[in-house]
Formats: structure tokens, sequence, C-alpha cells
């Protein structure tokens, strides 16, 4: 169910979260790795004493049809709730695109999703084999890497996004870009650790 899906933010309005689009983001409670420079680190956790209710995003987000052209799901790591299949298809259903935020988690779960999805945002740390490292989790680096693949093969707007985190040297990052420019990746945006 749709109302089950456990939200810990949502901005109204926003124009930098989906590119060239109005939109609104949900940002959903929840994450299973553990990065250090993470950026919403009150998300990291799957539960919270203070979670939003979705019958009150849609309230809102029906307040918003005409102003806005998508809603945005982000985190936390979204594709960790599978609730989120159910109020992507809400959402479609009052006319907005659909864009997520991902860092690429559950390559399956992002496949089973992808029909529903307009756009996405990946974010791709660093080379596969340094995520343990970064993330808490082995393993980690496979499963984001195996979504970019699964993105670059479907065809849905996608940018990757890196972010320059401590101790990241120059001649890593450029290994990191060469490795996706071969890959196929057309809109790749770094982005300096705050």
């Amino acid at each position: 169910m749709p109302h089950a899906l456990r939200i810990g933010g949502f901005v109204p309005f926003t124009s930098i979260d989906y590119p060239q689009h109005l939109s609104a983001v949900v940002f959903c409670q929840g994450c299973p790795w553990r990065c250090g420079y993470c950026h919403n680190q009150h998300l990291l956790t799957s539960r919270s004493t203070e979670l939003l209710d979705w019958r009150d995003i849609l309230k809102k987000l029906h307040q918003r049809q005409g102003l806005l052209d998508a809603v945005v799901f982000s985190g936390g790591e979204p594709t960790l709730q599978k609730s989120l299949y159910d109020a992507m298809e809400q959402v479609r259903a009052m006319g907005f695109k659909v864009g997520l935020h991902t860092a690429g988690c559950y390559p399956d779960r992002l496949k089973i999703l992808l029909p529903l999805v307009d756009w996405v945002g990946l974010d791709i740390k660093d080379l596969p084999e340094n995520y343990p490292a970064l993330t808490g989790a082995g393993g980690s680096g496979n499963q984001a890497w195996d979504s970019l693949d699964i993105l670059l093969n479907a065809d849905i707007p996608l940018q990757v996004r890196t972010t320059m985190h401590p101790g990241m040297e120059k001649e890593q990052i450029a290994r990191l870009c060469t490795n996706l420019s071969r890959m196929g990746v057309t809109d790749h945006s770094l982005q300096a650790c705050r």
C-alpha cells in the first residue's frame, strides 16, 4: 500500500531536482549504506518518529496539479521501499512525470520501477572496488554499477552524479570519468562534497 511509504521529508517546489522541470521532492526514509559524507544522514535509518503521511503528501500534490511538471522520489534510498511502485503509479495517474534519485542499491527493484520512471539521477560514488570502504557494505559497488548498466540499456533520460568525497584523488576521479564515458554515460555531473 502506498500509504505505507516511509517519508522523511517533502519539498513542495524545486527547479533543480529534475532537469528543466518544476517538481516536488518526496524524501524516502531509510538507506542500506552508510557513506560518511552523506548529505541526508537524518534519512539513513528506516525508522523515524517524525514521518510524514503519504496521504497528506497526495493532498498537497493535488493542489499543485497544473503548476508542477514532476514528482521526484529521493532519499535515503527510495528503492529500499516496496511501496514505492504504488506511490509512483498514483503520481503518474495525477499527470505528473516521475523522477528518481537513487544510488543503485537494488538493481532488481530498479528494473521493476523503470516503466513508471521518466528520468533518473544515479549516484555513482566511485569505481566498484572502492565502494565497500565508502558504504560499509560488501558488494555495493557491483550493485551500483549493475544499476548503471540497466539504466544505460533503458530508454530513460539519465544523469550520473558523483560527489567528490574526502580523500578522492584527481587520478581516481579521472579513471572514474573515463570508465563512465566508455560505458556510454553522456551526462555526468561532478559535485563538491558539502
